[in-house]
């Protein structure tokens, strides 16, 4: 739980600092970096639409806002 919290207070502040000039795929990729370099484990990333609701924690916007990135445990 604690590398949990970690993670996603690192990644809500970082993460919409990369969402104007990368893609999506590269984006989530970096933050999956990211994660797996704190040892964050069972976790998935999902690319939606910003007005989807998915049920997790967003953890990035891409395409210039059109797209957000989710984080779930487990």
């Amino acid at each position: 739980m604690k590398h949990f919290i970690l993670a996603v207070g690192l990644l809500s502040l970082a993460g919409t600092a990369f969402a104007d000039g990368k893609s999506c795929e590269e984006l989530k990729a970096e933050i999956a970096a990211k994660l797996d370099a704190k040892g964050v484990a069972g976790y998935s990333l999902e690319i939606v639409d910003k007005g989807t609701e998915a049920g997790g924690k967003v953890v990035g916007t891409c395409e210039k806002g059109a797209k957000k990135i989710i984080y779930k445990q487990g």
